[in-house]
């Protein structure tokens, strides 16, 4: 189902005018719903535009964003473009809306135009009005988005040189044996990831057309394996990739109609994988054993490995902490060589 909008907005700041954006390596952007589209049970995709979003930065295939999601019958504050968060922090807890961070799925500066595939978390297809005062603020909004719905995008500024961050794929230089893995949180960053790879598709550039100025492409002989927990079969997407990409989808939704619990699908499939990989010291998993997922955020980003190997992994903590422990400590895989991030944690805000 897509829905698609007749007109849309100026997309456009009303400070814009005033501010010289071109030492802002991160900035807002005020965009408007264009269309909708439902991929599957649990992923819709909506594209946004925005007058100004051919300025809108792209340094990685896993770019992170910010969205700033008003309340129910609330409107959108006109942000700074210097000391947004300053300015949202200061706004009352009562009436103010909800940040929440995702990953691009595709970039169109030319058409100004950005896709952003959202987890509904259970939700359904949009048929009927919900609550943005509900648990998942993001998924509920999206659930009721209609073309012509504004929010604040906070991303990267194309004017401002250099890397901007909010990326982590970067496997070093010789890693052959490439292993990404996450949740559905992480299928939106995993997919952009493996179209990045294609030779028929984006030619290792990002979807500005340019080729990305940090990280290093894979060999066309490395072995990269995917593995994917997602809620139920029906949400495995068809994801472009080249010839030497294996995914491995794993639904919690047994055939009886039960359901793992979240993370232990990934857990047992990436726990499971072999590699050849030289042993390194178990004191290298000390770090992420003494990390409180409850408080703190988990992540880390891969760094100075010199191994064949590279891991990146995304998605619910105690999931990513239990696959990093397991690798580094049990297996000796290089901590240098693995990315993991916490991108939730259950029993708190899914978006």
């Amino acid at each position: 189902m897509t829905i698609t909008a007749a007109d849309t907005n100026d997309g456009a700041l009303s400070t814009a005018e005033k501010t010289d954006t071109s030492t802002l390596p991160w900035r807002p952007f005020r965009v408007t719903v264009a269309r909708l589209q439902r991929l599957s049970p649990s992923f819709l995709r909506i594209t946004f535009t925005g007058d100004d979003l051919d300025q809108f930065g792209y340094d990685g295939p896993d770019q992170r964003i910010k969205l700033y999601i008003p309340r129910l019958g609330q409107g959108l504050p006109d942000f700074s473009f210097t000391d947004w968060y300053t300015q949202y922090r200061n706004f009352d807890p009562a009436t103010r809306g909800f940040v929440r961070t995702y990953t691009i799925r595709a970039v169109r500066p030319e058409r100004r135009e950005l896709d952003v595939d959202f987890v509904m978390h259970g939700h359904p297809a949009p048929t009927a009005p919900v609550s943005t005062e509900a648990a998942c603020p993001a998924a509920t909004w999206a659930t009721d988005a209609s073309p012509g719905d504004e929010v604040v995008l906070i991303g990267p500024n194309r004017v401002c040189p250099g890397d901007s961050g909010g990326h982590e794929w970067n496997p070093p230089a010789g890693a052959r044996d490439i292993v990404l893995a996450g949740d559905e949180t992480a299928v939106p960053a995993i997919a952009g990831i493996l179209e990045s790879l294609c030779d028929d598709g984006l030619n290792g550039s990002t979807p500005n057309g340019t080729a990305p100025e940090h990280g290093v492409l894979p060999s066309a002989d490395a072995r990269i394996r995917v593995f994917l927990e997602i809620p139920e079969p029906a949400d495995a997407l068809d994801l472009q990739a080249p010839d030497n990409v294996e995914i491995t989808w794993l639904p919690r939704r047994r055939d009886d109609g039960t359901s793992a619990p979240n993370g232990e699908p990934l857990v047992s499939a990436v726990t499971a994988v072999t590699f050849d990989a030289p042993q390194s010291s178990a004191d290298d998993a000390s770090m992420v054993d003494t990390v409180d997922i409850d408080l703190e955020v988990l992540w880390e980003v891969a760094a100075g490995a010199t191994s064949s190997v590279y891991v990146w992994v995304a998605g619910e903590a105690g999931a990513v902490k239990a696959i990093r422990r397991h690798l580094v400590r049990e297996r000796g895989i290089d901590k240098g060589a693995v990315t993991f991030m916490g991108y939730w944690r259950l029993g708190r805000a899914l978006d």
